[in-house]
């Protein structure tokens, strides 16, 4: 009989420990998140002067589109492994 009233004593303890704890956390605000100065910006590359001498993947942006009208669309030719 003692043994259970230890163990029942035990358990109150630890539950009014569990209900008791929140009580003394910290408040939580929202808040909106601080904007980094200028860490989240690309890197800024120089425009590409002569688009013949970059080296694929590197292909810079400008010299992948033609915008000039009566340009010639060539097609890509496709390399794969299947035979």
């Amino acid at each position: 009989m003692i043994k259970s009233l230890t163990a029942f004593a035990i358990f109150a303890v630890l539950g009014a420990s569990v209900i008791a704890l929140p009580g003394f956390a910290p408040k939580v605000e929202a808040s909106e998140p601080v904007a980094l100065a200028k860490g989240d910006r690309p890197e800024t590359r120089p425009v590409a002067r002569n688009c013949s001498q970059q080296v694929w993947p590197n292909f810079d942006t400008s010299c992948l589109r033609n915008s000039e009208p009566g340009a010639v669309i060539r097609e890509v030719r496709l390399v794969t492994a299947r035979r």
